[in-house]
């Protein structure tokens, strides 16, 4: 899979972060990282996937329309590329992630989802078990964890994800991206939380 480099590039992001990228706008920026995670694939036998992440506009209070809006123009690039499967990646909180799951869905493509949570749930309190079941109910086919945690939290996470599916009588696939570091002594936001970073 040759996943279009378009983490953290909705037009908010951009701006929030005053990057250089925000001269060019979100929509060039997603279609030149399809582009290429196209050509790549080409070369081989691959799938592409784009992705999209949290935005400012959902810690800003904004609602659900103005997350969603940016979300989907990220997703019309991704329509327009053809990729192959979506990702709603790194999400602290299940709420902006069901929102992204919901635009996702809005086009023909198998979606996966994937928190930025622990064990102990997303930042709102909600359980790993209750995460993927809303995530599942909201239409992604795959739902998983990335980037926080070490790779046995992270696995601790998704077993009590697969619990909370099989309690629910819901099916899934699962995915686990973990850091590749421990990271024993880290709180509810992980690595973010250690005095190392």
């Amino acid at each position: 899979v040759m996943q279009a480099f378009t983490f953290y590039a909705s037009d908010d992001k951009l701006e929030n972060r005053a990057n250089q990228a925000a001269i060019h706008g979100g929509r060039s920026v997603n279609q030149a990282a399809c582009e290429l995670a196209r050509e790549v694939a080409n070369e081989g036998d691959a799938l592409v996937l784009g992705g999209l992440s949290q935005t400012p506009a959902y810690l800003s209070g904004l609602g659900e329309e103005a997350v969603k809006a940016q979300y989907r123009k990220q997703l019309d690039v991704f329509v327009d590329n053809k990729v192959d499967f979506l990702l709603a990646e790194y999400f602290e909180y299940l709420e902006e992630a069901v929102w992204a799951v919901e635009v996702l869905k809005e086009s023909s493509l198998p979606v996966a989802c994937s928190l930025a949570i622990g064990p102990e749930g997303d930042m709102a309190g909600v359980t790993p078990g209750d995460c993927a079941v809303r995530l599942v109910k909201a239409g992604a086919e795959i739902v998983g964890v990335n980037c926080h945690f070490d790779p046995f939290k992270s696995l601790e996470t998704v077993r009590l994800m697969m619990e909370g599916i099989k309690a629910a009588g819901l099916s899934c696939h699962y995915m686990c991206q973990p850091l590749g570091y421990h990271t024993p002594d880290a709180g509810r936001q992980g690595f973010i939380d250690l005095p190392e970073f």
